[in-house]
């Protein structure tokens, strides 16, 4: 056995609590040894020596190297102890915290088992509820629609059609989302995730001016207010944009600093490497390298209640559902930690969202934020589905390992994207093929954690990098694609199936398609997607007790000789399977 592949780690997401007397273990081996047989031997941590319990451990995920054995298991006693026992032809082997051996002293287990020493309630990472249902929609503020078309438009620089760039406004604003909630209503919309909306001088307002002020150009805070009102009369929930890391060179503050340098209070507030920041030389640390976009020094005390004592304004007096953290993988901490309690004590069900577009484990465990913008789903998507490097095989290892980097809860609520404003149009990314956009959208709703539908995806999007895909949204319903976009709907309030609150999650390959099956109690949604160039059969369907909920370029045929259903998926197709046990 390939012992250099074992790894286990307790409290950590190989070893997590998701109730008060409920933990989730899991166990790492190469895949190479996939016939030995894994079981847990556990018990109470002061009786491990003399009453234990067994369990067999099954693979519940596979990657490129390893396959993962996982367990749930409910305890009456919470302070934990237990190995991995592993039998592999006819050999018994022992994993403990002295790796692998191949005998085990358990009289003497306190010296060397793993342990969960105890569960104590507030160390229970939380999943916020209403993000294991929801469907997000990205709308870049400025290119949604405008409402006020009695506002000061002499800002506006560019016809509504126009391809932007970096410096045109095109005037869409608040009013304009408060028209087209209903739309977002009916197309199956539950949470919108808004790019900044506070004073800036650019049209994306990734700079802010203040942060305690709607810009202008987007409306009023009576306008927010409705708009909350409103999105939450409609069961919709409203998430900001939190630009923490930097702010503007305009922001008061370095104002300030530019005028005073070093005799400035609010000097500390900024990293700067010399008395006075020059702008010139840009001798102060920034986001990338924008000049005009100081950072902010989220180390200093100062700077980390200024900051929260913002987020919980709009949380206090506005009641938003939570924060997206702009290039949160560069602030402090500290900081983190601080703003989840704060957020949380205010709110709790107030989700956090961090954009980190790597690996964000350490942010990740309960202290920090929920959940990512998970920018690795979207690298597997445009590796499958638009550059045809992975197979679905290898599709499916990638997304089990992306599931492995983090525990169950956050998984739950990872914010699902296929593009964003960031990033090219996944529609253009795959040439406008409509069917590869569709089965992409299909994996997005049935993948573990919220999809976020980025605006005019429905309608077939095109767009390059920032900031082409960042368009005008095309209002006129004759210019669509009906047909698309009626699927893209179906998808979405497929999302309020009860399935996607509690379910299980397995992800494979079959006959050279992507499986990703939901699965609680006696009913599944399985979702099939052919990107091959052959049609499908697939035979084993019960009779009766299965239905079809979306598909695309796929039919369910009458029954075969052993009374079976056949699925048939031709290339570039889809279908969403629902089955139920018999009772």
């Amino acid at each position: 056995m390939n012992e250099h592949a074992m790894l286990h780690m307790p409290e950590s997401k190989y070893c997590f609590p998701v109730g008060e007397q409920e933990v989730v273990i899991r166990f790492r081996m190469a895949k190479e040894d996939e016939g030995a047989k894994v079981t847990l031997i556990y018990a109470g941590k002061y009786e491990f020596h003399e009453r234990r319990q067994s369990v067999p451990m099954e693979i519940k995920y596979t990657d490129r190297l390893y396959h993962y054995y996982e367990i749930r298991l409910k305890l009456s006693d919470v302070r934990l102890a237990y190995i991995f026992q592993i039998e592999d032809i006819n050999q018994i082997y022992y994993f403990s915290e002295d790796g692998l051996t191949e005998s085990y002293r358990f009289e003497e287990g306190f010296y060397n088992f793993f342990q969960l020493s105890y569960i104590n309630a507030n160390d229970v990472m939380p999943v916020v509820d209403w993000m294991k249902q929801a469907t997000f929609y990205q709308i870049f503020v400025d290119r949604f629609y405008m409402g006020n078309r009695a506002k000061d438009t002499s800002y506006i620089n560019m016809k509504w059609e126009d391809q932007p760039t970096p410096k045109s406004f095109a005037g869409g604003d608040l009013r304009g989302i408060i028209e087209k909630l209903d739309y977002l209503k009916e197309l199956g919309i539950t949470a919108i995730y808004l790019t900044p909306i506070f004073q800036s001088l650019s049209n994306h307002k990734y700079d802010t001016i203040d942060y305690m002020t709607i810009d202008p150009q987007f409306g009023t805070k009576e306008d927010f207010a409705e708009l909350v009102r409103e999105a939450h009369a409609r069961g919709i929930r409203i998430v900001l944009d939190a630009v923490f890391n930097h702010c503007s060179m305009q922001m008061r503050q370095f104002m300030d600093v530019l005028e005073r340098g070093r005799d400035s209070r609010f000097y500390d507030w900024f990293v700067i490497h010399g008395d006075f920041p020059d702008t010139d030389a840009c001798n102060y640390e920034c986001f990338a390298a924008c000049n005009y976009m100081p950072k902010l020094n989220t180390a200093n005390d100062e700077v980390q209640d200024f900051l929260i004592q913002i987020a919980l304004y709009w949380i206090r007096e506005f009641d938003i559902d939570g924060w997206r953290l702009d290039v949160s993988d560069e602030i402090s901490h500290v900081f983190w930690r601080k703003f989840r309690q704060a957020v949380k004590k205010e709110k709790a069900d107030a989700v956090i969202i961090g954009e980190n577009w790597h690996d964000a484990y350490p942010y990740l465990q309960g202290d920090q934020y929920d959940s990512i913008m998970n920018y690795a789903f979207t690298k597997a998507c445009l590796d499958y589905f638009a550059r045809g490097t992975f197979d679905a095989a290898q599709m499916a290892e990638k997304l089990n390992s992306n599931l492995m980097r983090n525990t169950e809860q956050v998984n739950h609520m990872m914010l699902n994207l296929l593009d964003s404003h960031d990033t090219h149009r996944f529609f253009t990314e795959v040439k406008k093929d409509k069917d590869k956009l569709l089965a992409a959208v299909a994996l997005t709703m049935v993948f573990p954690g919220a999809p976020c539908v980025y605006y005019g995806t429905e309608i077939c999007m095109e767009g390059g990098y920032d900031p082409d895909s960042r368009r005008g949204f095309c209002w006129d319903e004759d210019k669509w694609d009906k047909d698309v976009h009626a699927k893209i709907k179906e998808l979405i309030h497929l999302r309020q199936n009860p399935i996607f609150a509690e379910s299980d999650v397995k992800i494979y390959e079959k006959e050279q398609m992507l499986v990703v099956r939901r699965k609680y109690d006696k009913e599944s949604l399985t979702l099939y997607v052919n990107m091959t160039a052959q049609e499908k059969h697939l035979t084993d369907m019960r009779n009766a007790n299965v239905s079809m909920l979306s598909q695309n370029h796929a039919q369910m045929d009458a029954c075969d000789a052993n009374d079976e259903k056949v699925l048939v998926i031709e290339k570039m197709g889809y279908a969403i399977i629902k089955e139920t046990a018999p009772a």
